[in-house]
């Protein structure tokens, strides 16, 4: 299984996003039916691990990701853009044959 990448752009971030948040908290990024596309990431805060989650580390933001999720996820890399539509986290998914204009759905 292919790993999954962070930038220092999106672990920037996460760890801005993370000091307002309780001790221990990280970011869970998982894929779910539905979307535009046929699946959509999903972008939660929380505080409970799973002992299979995939636990991705760098310059201290942790972000966490379920086995099934990773499935559709291997090898994508997890960045922050900030241009003139706004602010968000991209994935750069090699696994996804189509994505949408939203950023947050796309098809395998």
């Amino acid at each position: 299984m292919a790993d999954i990448n962070l930038t220092a752009r999106a672990a920037k971030r996460i760890n801005e996003i993370m000091g307002a948040e309780p001790p221990g908290s990280s970011l869970r990024i998982s894929v779910n039916g539905g979307g535009c596309s046929g699946f959509s990431y999903a972008f939660d805060i929380t505080r409970d691990r799973e002992g299979d989650d995939v636990v991705i580390e760098r310059d201290g933001a942790t972000v966490l990701v379920d086995p099934v999720s990773l499935e559709y996820m291997g090898g994508a890399t997890i960045d922050f853009v900030n241009d003139l539509i706004g602010q968000s986290f991209k994935i750069e998914n090699p696994l996804a044959t189509a994505s949408c204009g939203c950023g947050t759905s796309f098809a395998i």
